[in-house]
């Protein structure tokens, strides 16, 4: 007899599934932590330069809002470690895995447009053309062709039925 089934994952369990899908999804936060913390902390250190009180009102706005937004990807980039923490032990970790591949999720979009925001700000004290808001927009279609559609167009066409 011919065995017509095909096998379309790993022999796994759902906790062995789990665990493999909680540590793929901590390296992949390690990366993206990384770089919103240094933003953030770049950020940080805007506001107590000289240079801060001679900005525009609307490039101080746009600074507040590109502070906030880091310090929400920051909280959702580190939210899945403390809700790890909090429920280790509790016998839910496939709840918890979707749960902080949600929050990941979440925090890449705070950090694309934390970056976006402070390539905005950048350019306008730098330059003050009015080509800064074309270039910005080119880099952040690039964020999502990079971060969205290519990894979207993958799933979609190499994922089997």
């Amino acid at each position: 007899m011919v065995d017509t089934v095909r096998r379309t994952g790993r022999d796994e369990t759902e906790d062995e599934r789990a665990d493999r899908m909680w540590g793929e999804l901590i390296q992949e936060i390690r990366v993206a932590q990384t770089g919103v913390q240094i933003l953030f902390g770049f950020l940080l250190t805007v506001v107590f330069t000289p240079k801060y009180d001679d900005l525009a009102h609307t490039d101080q706005v746009i600074y507040i809002v590109t502070v906030v937004l880091g310090s929400c990807a920051t909280g959702a980039l580190i939210g899945p470690v403390s809700l790890h923490r909090l429920v280790s032990g509790r016998r839910i970790k496939p709840q918890a895995v979707r749960i902080a591949s949600r929050l990941t999720f979440v925090g890449l979009v705070l950090l694309l447009t934390t970056m976006t925001a402070a390539l905005l700000l950048i350019l306008r004290v730098a330059t003050h053309d009015s080509w800064v808001p074309w270039l910005v927009t080119a880099v952040v279609a690039w964020y999502l062709l990079c971060w969205f559609a290519v990894p979207l167009w993958t799933r979609r066409r190499y994922t089997t039925e």
